[in-house]
């Protein structure tokens, strides 16, 4: 049975190219693999690209791309879908070339965004390694993909959206988080992995209240020093930190969460679990952090 590997890769729709330039090079670490008048490509690792910004006014996600390993794979994945009632669509040669990968598919998922499903991802020249002019050590990147995000549902859409990532989609829930974050307000939150087994590659949880759908978006780093030289150079940038310092029970990362550009937030993190489905117990939390993890008021 096909399914997914990782998330490949992340798609943007960013109002700044600039601002982001910066950030995205002098803050979170990433490295500027090409850019031109429709957008900008940015990389972690030996991939021509990992995340991608479309100049755009939305500020918000637009793409998720599911790595699957072989073409034959992806094409078992889509007749899957296909057979799920789901509309797939083949993405066209120009729209490859921007996402830099030989074959793609999408469709929609219940909350309006896009997901595209892919093989074969270009690679830089050795010539030309990943290099980034702030980061200590490396993304954790490769085979477990980019990172995690975590989109909200819109209202009324938290059953149907935890229902397409598992039922249709296949990623395999890793765990639950339930906290009543304040007064009357719960998060009621599920995480997924894929086959690669980053603890979690996407998350969901509804927020009527949500201005965006994407919370935020997590980078990982080898070295623990990197999230706290990530801090610093926030902090000293006047960016304003969601969350400061602390750990997950869950996925046992030690992070912190502050904004980007576009308003949503990135996770900067460390010591994330890899999860092996031969022993692992499927729990649900009370907390969404256990220390630390303070939340600021942003205006």
């Amino acid at each position: 049975m096909a399914e997914i590997n990782s998330l490949g890769y992340v798609g943007l729709g960013v109002s700044d190219l600039d601002q982001w330039q910066w950030f995205a090079t002098e803050i979170l670490g990433l490295q500027v693999g090409q850019r031109d008048a429709q957008g900008m490509s940015l990389r972690m690792d030996e991939h021509q690209q990992r995340i991608f910004l479309e100049e755009n006014s939305i500020d918000d996600l637009l793409v998720a791309g599911w790595e699957l390993k072989t073409e034959r794979a992806l094409e078992e994945y889509v007749a899957e879908l296909r057979d799920k009632g789901v509309e797939v669509t083949a993405v066209p040669p120009q729209t490859l070339q921007r996402r830099k990968v030989e074959k793609a598919y999408a469709c929609q998922d219940p909350n309006g965004f896009t997901h595209e499903f892919f093989f074969g991802p270009h690679v830089a020249r050795l010539q030309d390694p990943f290099r980034s002019t702030v980061l200590k050590s490396r993304f954790v990147c490769g085979e477990l993909g980019v990172g995690h995000i975590l989109p909200f549902a819109k209202a009324g859409k938290g059953e149907q959206t935890v229902s397409f990532y598992k039922d249709v989609l296949k990623l395999r829930v890793s765990d639950y988080i339930r906290e009543e974050v304040m007064p009357g307000v719960l998060v009621d939150a599920t995480f997924f992995h894929s086959a690669s087994g980053r603890h979690h590659s996407i998350a969901t949880a509804e927020n009527p209240m949500a201005t965006k759908t994407l919370n935020h978006l997590m980078l990982q780093v080898e070295d623990l020093d990197d999230v706290g030289l990530a801090y610093d150079r926030t902090v000293k940038a006047g960016i304003p930190v969601a969350l400061e310092l602390g750990h997950h029970p869950n996925d046992r990362m030690f992070s912190f969460y502050a904004r980007t550009p576009s308003g949503f937030n990135f996770e900067m993190g460390w010591g994330g679990v890899v999860i092996d489905d031969a022993d692992w117990e499927v729990r649900s939390y009370s907390q969404l952090s256990d220390w630390g993890h303070k939340r600021n008021v942003i205006a």
